[in-house]
């Protein structure tokens, strides 16, 4: 019944799990510390996403920082 509720409201549970762990982090490390965490963690969700989806990382990584990773 638990994990069937999990399942119909998958979001949600998403959600309340990110918040909880944010929240925790916040109270334990504090607000900036937090901050720089939850960069890393949607630095990496980006480039997880595209590597998933099969683009060219040297393709993104040279639209942030042009000629720095292409030969040329």
């Amino acid at each position: 019944m638990f994990w069937q509720f999990i399942m119909e409201n998958r979001g949600k549970a998403i959600g309340i799990t990110a918040g909880f762990i944010f929240g925790l982090l916040f109270l334990l490390v504090g607000f900036f510390k937090t901050i720089v965490f939850s960069v890393f963690v949607a630095t990496g969700f980006y480039f997880g996403r595209k590597f998933d989806n099969e683009e060219d990382l040297g393709e993104v990584l040279d639209r942030i920082l042009p000629g720095k990773f292409t030969k040329r």
